[in-house]
């Protein structure tokens, strides 16, 4: 606070001398120009009057470049401007803030301080959302990934790929192994023999074909229809994930036990887990029931009957009559 009064000590003892330096030119009042007799300007007359040549000039006072002066600043007696320092209007004055860059003020020759105003650019507009995440992606978005896959060995000997097929928004989806001869020759999941008992066990619970999805662990017929090898599963089974993520059903049906182990990440067998509600373990909400494959059903139709009290427990739960 000390400093800028000093520096304002030092501008209004600057501005006094100044003034009587005009006042010594004859200028009585700032902002008005001295009238003669004639009428005409004080700058007019000057050049016209003669110059004593025994009377030498006296020199201008080296004086500071001009203050700025407001163009819209009130006419001031001069001796209101020659009041002392203690007396001279007093302004107020707002300290910058540390470390805050501050406009710089510029003090008028009359006392008013005015501030320069920096040059602004519009804001930057920020549009609501844009950090969001993607939105999720479709089943058609997975099937155009999935191209004509090449990523593990069964693609020599398949003859189409079954993707999968049903309703994109189905709370009831059924995950099988991997494609039969009729599949890979159709490119449609569960149409042969087994295909045609799993439609009989949905229609048993009183859903249709198209009300549910269908799929499988694998995407490619394994030769032979042997068991998956490792390395073709690990290649694989992502689609899968992906594709449970979009659907995102209430309930899936795992059938048969390489479905059951792929889904459920555990090397613990079918029987044990047979009937028995499990958590999805990739995404929370989402109950897996494992179940026999049709096509053990149709080799041992004894075992039937446990599979009809695995379909009764998945009806029930879908109507919300049990809460496993």
């Amino acid at each position: 606070m000390t400093d800028v009064r000093e520096e304002l000590g030092e501008l209004l003892a600057q501005a006094r001398e100044h003034l009587l330096y005009y006042r010594d030119l004859g200028l009585t009042h700032i902002g008005e120009e001295k009238k003669t007799a004639t009428g005409e300007s004080f700058a007019a007359t000057k050049e016209e009057s003669p110059v004593s040549e025994t009377a030498a000039p006296k020199p201008a006072p080296i004086m500071p470049p001009p203050l700025p002066v407001e163009s819209n600043a009130p006419e001031t007696p001069l001796s209101a401007l020659l009041m002392p320092p203690q007396s001279f209007p007093k302004q107020e004055i707002t300290m910058a803030k540390k470390n805050e860059p501050q406009a710089p003020a510029i003090i008028s020759l009359f006392g008013n301080a005015t501030e320069s105003q920096p040059e602004t650019s519009p804001a930057r507009e920020t549009l609501p959302g844009s950090e969001t995440l993607p939105a999720r992606e479709t089943l058609e978005d997975i099937r155009r990934d999935l191209g004509e896959c090449q990523r593990c060995k069964l693609w020599t000997t398949r003859t189409n790929i079954v993707f999968g097929e049903g309703n994109p928004k189905a709370e009831l989806m059924f995950v099988g192994e991997a494609p039969g001869a009729d599949e890979d020759a159709s490119g449609r999941p569960f149409v042969g023999r087994a295909g045609q008992l799993l439609t009989k066990m949905i229609e048993a619970i009183n859903l249709k074909r198209e009300d549910v999805y269908i799929a499988n662990s694998l995407k490619s017929r394994p030769p032979g229809n042997r068991n998956p090898e490792a390395d073709e599963t690990r290649a694989c089974i992502p689609f899968l994930y992906r594709q449970i993520a979009c659907i995102h059903p209430k309930l899936i049906v795992t059938l048969g036990n390489p479905a059951t182990q792929g889904l459920l990440e555990t090397k613990t067998g079918i029987s044990l887990l047979r009937g028995k509600f499990q958590n999805y373990p990739r995404i929370a909400g989402i109950k897996l029931l494992p179940t026999f494959h049709p096509a053990y059903l149709l080799r041992s139709p004894d075992k039937k009957r446990d599979a009809w009290e695995d379909m009764k427990k998945v009806r029930a739960f879908l109507r919300g009559e049990i809460e496993p």
